[in-house]
């Protein structure tokens, strides 16, 4: 599909919009409406952070139009100010249980392109139940980033437009909102200690775990030949090493979700959660190589909506051959 097509399928006046409520049958609601724009978050208490988090939200689209350098700078100390606020120990009585007894409902955000169009995307928010992982609700949503991509700044394109999912949810749906995110990109694995799924935890106050495919490869931390030696270690589903920094700080861990997938996940703390209490959540949720929220919905949706050709199938790698595209994840 070329890469100008998504903007001649939006409707006028807005974007395509999708939002279910499903069951074990299937959806039971659909509804259509036009883009949303950012919101203040509120947070799991439902306290309203109004002021706050409507400044924090709006970060990106405050910096369109500004030489690099300035943007880059407000980017870096906005980055600054909220990482104090991330907490990287487990908060709710249900990461400390083996079995994470308590744990009903588990999140998924995702930000997909279709390939050569790096305006254009599909904002994904997905909650299945634990542990059987049953899509209980899933909102896809075309949107336009205004933000550019940079790498070390990825939140600021596109965190703005899941807070808004997670807002929508928490406003219609508030039985149904997660207890935990997964997060296709990083956490404190990242240039500044402070990643799109840090990011996103401390403007909703959920508990957010980094998932990425990719290494980014920071604090020395390089996708070489040692690196490709641990992984060829990894023999079974479970197995894992640490991703040590130069600085000596452990940022994340590299881990075999399946046992015939090559590549291994990247897991790192996002917000309210412990790095093992993440492993073992990112293993549960891992039928194959990705874990099942959002990243395959949001790619799914925009086959159903816009026609890209080919047919997805379930569960595995299988996005290499279609036109469709992810950010690194940082």
């Amino acid at each position: 599909m070329r890469a100008g097509a998504l903007r001649g399928l939006r409707p006028p006046g807005g974007s395509v919009c999708e939002a279910r409520r499903a069951g074990p049958t299937g959806p039971t609601e659909r509804r259509h409406g036009n883009e949303g724009r950012t919101a203040p978050a509120r947070g799991a208490s439902g306290s309203d952070n109004t002021g706050r988090d409507a400044r924090d939200c709006a970060m990106a689209r405050e910096a369109v139009g500004r030489p690099a350098e300035e943007t880059f700078s407000l980017w870096k100390r906005e980055q600054a100010r909220l990482k104090a606020r991330v907490v990287d120990r487990d908060t709710e009585a249900w990461q400390r249980d083996p079995a994470f007894s308590g744990l009903q409902r588990v999140g998924g955000v995702d930000v997909s392109f279709v390939k050569g169009d790096s305006v254009s995307a599909c904002a994904s928010l997905v909650v299945l139940s634990y542990p059987e992982l049953e899509v209980v609700y899933e909102d896809c949503r075309m949107v336009s980033l205004t933000a550019p991509y940079v790498s070390g700044f990825l939140a600021f394109r596109e965190v703005p437009f899941l807070v808004d999912a997670v807002r929508r949810l928490r406003e219609k749906e508030p039985c149904l909102m997660p207890q935990v995110l997964l997060v296709d990109g990083n956490g404190v694995l990242h240039h500044r200690g402070f990643g799109v799924a840090c990011h996103l935890g401390v403007l909703t106050d959920l508990p957010c775990v980094g998932v990425a495919k990719k290494l980014l490869q920071v604090d020395g931390l390089e996708n070489n030949a040692q690196h490709k030696e641990k992984i060829q270690l990894l023999q079974a589903r479970g197995d894992s090493f640490p991703l040590m920094g130069g600085s000596g700080t452990i940022l994340g861990m590299a881990l075999k979700s399946h046992d015939h997938s090559t590549k291994p996940l990247y897991v790192s703390v996002g917000h309210k959660m412990s790095l093992e209490a993440a492993m073992r959540l990112t293993l549960g949720c891992c039928r194959f190589r990705i874990p099942e929220p959002a990243d395959i919905r949001s790619r799914d949706y925009i086959r159903r909506t816009l026609g890209v050709p080919g047919p997805p199938a379930p569960g595995r790698e299988r996005f290499r051959n279609y036109p469709l595209t992810s950010c690194c994840g940082d």
